[in-house]
């Protein structure tokens, strides 16, 4: 007869028994699975080590390689900041984002007020990223080189923002004239001198009257807009279209009337553009600037009769959008002399002007960019004069 030893145990013992149990085959495996790692292990160390020693491994070994890719420039720009040579670059003055409108001299045209070719004037492409200068409302940006034809006429935004603008005069007090006050005084059209208020005289009509005696001789009886502070103005005191005297170049007790036509910018160097009233221009430093102490209400006024008065007319009616050509150093173009166009070699650019050297003389001048005397805006001049007309005569 069998007996199942189970049976008789106690169900505590049983269940410790059947407890051990477990565990020992736990451990079993356990053992097993730890044993079988570490020969897979050991089996990967020895392969790795025999693909190393191999020379073909040692060839197609990977290396770590940087790529730099480039970004874009308009992203560069936007992370710089502007350096002088950006702020002082030619470039900027007549193809930065502001432009306007652009003209081009060619055979025949009437499609448009400022292009003669006889497609209409496409907008010149503008840069994809610009987050430094801005166009004016309905302008368009301009970038074109000088073509062979003839140069670009640009009506090119000039300044940054509006204290660079400025044609308004500052509601300023003025200075009174005393006797014995050192001052600038006209003497002639063009030569304004130094001299002393020695007396004040009034007319009949209420008019005053000051008689100057100059330091270099002489007594002059001359009305306030003839005569002009010694010292140097304040800025906030300056705007485009203010009647000054300036320090003749050649003569240093010599002083020269014209109008104020351009204020610091970027786009100058941070200079001042003076219109001598011989349509001669000049940049100059604040040092150099004299403020005429009573100017007309009309400073244009004072100005003689002839084809400046007409421009500087147009020049503050435009401002700040002044008609400029655009020239490039070495290229040949015509300059009127005389009543005479010359032909005449562009020596440099400096902003505003162009610096010339004339073929017969081998003689120099500075001259504006957007002068009548240029013979590509005189030909621009015209053939705006003649397509108002047109227009004007036109049946509504």
């Amino acid at each position: 007869m069998e007996v199942d030893v189970l049976d008789d145990l106690d169900p505590r013992t049983l269940a410790l028994k059947n407890y051990m149990g477990i565990v020992e085959n736990h451990n079993e495996n356990l053992t097993k699975s730890t044993h079988k790692s570490i020969h897979s292990l050991n089996e990967t160390s020895r392969k790795t080590r025999r693909c190393q020693s191999d020379p073909y491994f040692i060839n197609v070994k990977k290396k770590a390689v940087v790529v730099l890719n480039r970004l874009p420039e308009c992203t560069i720009n936007a992370l710089q900041h502007p350096t002088p040579q950006q702020f002082h670059s030619e470039a900027e003055s007549p193809g930065s984002p502001g432009s306007d409108m652009s003209w081009q001299p060619e055979d025949d045209s009437d499609d448009s007020d400022f292009s003669v070719s006889n497609n209409k004037p496409k907008p010149s492409k503008s840069p994809k990223c610009d987050r430094t200068s801005k166009s004016a409302p309905g302008t368009s940006s301009n970038d074109e080189s000088v073509a062979e034809g003839g140069p670009v006429v640009e009506s090119s935004a000039f300044a940054h923002s509006s204290s660079e603008t400025t044609k308004v005069r500052p509601d300023l007090p003025e200075v009174e004239l005393k006797l014995d006050m050192v001052v600038l005084a006209r003497k002639r059209a063009m030569r304004w001198q130094r001299g002393k208020i020695v007396e004040v005289v009034t007319k009949e009509d209420g008019r005053l009257k000051f008689k100057v005696g100059f330091e270099e001789k002489g007594k002059s009886l001359v009305s306030g807009h003839h005569i002009a502070f010694e010292n140097t103005p304040k800025l906030d005191q300056l705007y485009v279209g203010a009647r000054v005297v300036i320090q003749s170049p050649d003569d240093k007790l010599c002083f020269m009337p014209g109008i104020l036509s351009e204020l610091p910018s970027r786009k100058n160097r941070l200079r001042f553009l003076v219109f001598l009233d011989d349509h001669t221009p000049l940049y100059v430093g604040l040092p150099s600037l004299h403020l005429v102490c009573k100017p007309l209400e009309d400073a244009l006024e004072d100005i003689p009769d002839n084809p400046h008065k007409g421009f500087m007319k147009q020049y503050l009616k435009n401002w700040p959008y002044p008609h400029l050509t655009h020239y490039k150093a070495d290229q040949s173009i015509n300059v009127e002399v005389n009543g005479v166009q010359q032909k005449c070699k562009v020596e440099m650019v400096d902003c505003s002007l162009i610096k010339v050297v004339f073929e017969s003389t081998q003689s120099k001048e500075w001259i504006h960019r957007g002068s009548v005397r240029l013979e590509h805006m005189a030909k621009f001049l015209k053939f705006k004069e003649t397509r108002k007309a047109q227009n004007n005569s036109d049946p509504q």
